[in-house]
């Protein structure tokens, strides 16, 4: 696992992954994978992601299924929140949205067994919820205690959501943060692959981590890069390098 090249970079906090633990799974056990995380002296603070449960419809059922085994996964690990994104491409209507309630309900209930918050988070591009703003209405109509609203800085800038948004956010409501940097180009050629470490593109990272921090939040913050040349790179090198330049925008903002 990667984890072991993270903590000898000086990482303290992770997020689990499917992927990651799946293909840990391949060749060894949960129980391993539990005690890789603790010998190296990490704590695992949130795990994702399942989809298409947010948006109604005939895969909700395995959706839900999949999510059942996921928590079972994870909470042992001490986990008590997962990573829920909306992806979807269809057209949607205001009924389908009250549905959409119905479904963060019943995603909170199930959740809840684990004792685990399901975490909404929105996705640039996508048809159903798709900003910052969306993400706050629905989780409140819905007002499920696990069943939260997250963050990731990087769709939030690069998407349709704007720095104004972030006034709506109510004390302590914000459950998680993503962050990379957005880089220099026309917003159209943006997408998941373009991500940045924070510090090497142009968005105003410290600013929005300070507002974050007004409004409460106070905990982790996942740096999450997907490119090819991050993900092929050599994981205790990208780790060491993301600390280093992640870490003054972090005391720029008063949050490390």
């Amino acid at each position: 696992m990667r984890t072991r090249h993270w903590a000898r970079a000086g990482i303290k906090y992770v997020e689990l992954t499917s992927a990651l633990l799946d293909g840990f799974l391949k060749t060894d056990s949960l129980a391993a994978a539990r005690r890789v995380v603790s010998d190296l002296g990490l704590k695992a603070v949130s795990c994702g992601a399942e989809r298409g449960l947010w948006e109604p419809g005939p895969d909700r059922a395995a959706a839900l299924d999949r999510l059942k085994t996921r928590c079972e996964q994870f909470s042992p690990f001490g986990i008590d929140r997962i990573v829920i994104p909306s992806f979807s491409t269809q057209k949607w209507t205001l009924d389908d949205y009250k549905r959409g309630i119905d479904a963060m309900r019943e995603v909170g209930e199930t959740a809840k067994a684990y004792r685990m918050i399901g975490m909404v988070e929105f996705i640039r591009g996508t048809t159903f919820i798709a900003t910052l703003p969306t993400t706050l209405k629905l989780t409140r109509e819905a007002n499920h205690p696990n069943v939260r609203p997250m963050i990731d800085v990087y769709l939030f800038w690069s998407g349709m959501s704007q720095l104004g948004d972030l006034d709506q956010i109510r004390p302590q409501e914000i459950a998680h943060v993503h962050w990379a940097d957005v880089p220099d180009v026309p917003r159209e050629l943006l997408d998941g692959l373009t991500r940045e470490i924070p510090g090497e593109g142009v968005a105003p990272l410290a600013r929005i981590l300070r507002k974050l921090a007004e409004r409460g939040y106070s905990g982790p913050a996942s740096v999450e890069v997907f490119s090819p040349k991050h993900q092929q790179a050599d994981p205790y090198e990208l780790a060491r390098g993301i600390r280093q330049k992640a870490e003054p925008i972090m005391r720029q903002a008063g949050v490390l």
